[in-house]
């Protein structure tokens, strides 16, 4: 059985158990739609610069999309091992500095807010 946390420790945030992916959807696709955006754009350009339509040579630009969405892909997931690899040395030291977090006490609204008195 896992070491029990208490609620409102900082540790919990990065230890707790979650089994969905919590990301929105559009940053779900963006890595891949932007490098195939960029390839097309690129191809785009260079026919544009060599005095040929921009959208001439249709298999390039699916070449680029082609190319883009892998090459998104594998981007975002050395982004994620990136975030995982900090995000795993920020435990590390957590674990082996508990002074250093304290557990924080849970503020209520009603502790924060202050009475609201209308000035006219």
């Amino acid at each position: 059985m896992p070491e029990q946390l208490p609620y409102n420790s900082d540790l919990e945030l990065f230890t707790r158990e979650v089994t969905w992916d919590t990301r929105p959807i559009w940053s779900k696709f963006w890595s891949p739609a932007a490098c195939s955006v960029i390839g097309v754009a690129f191809v785009g350009i260079t026919n544009f610069l060599t005095k040929r339509p921009i959208m001439s040579g249709i298999q390039k630009h699916v070449l680029a999309v082609a190319v883009g969405i892998p090459t998104g892909l594998f981007l975002q997931r050395k982004l994620d091992e990136r975030f995982a690899e900090r995000d795993a040395a920020l435990v590390h030291y957590m674990k082996l500095h508990p002074e250093d977090f304290p557990v924080t006490e849970r503020t209520k609204y009603k502790d924060v807010l202050l009475p609201w008195i209308p000035v006219r």
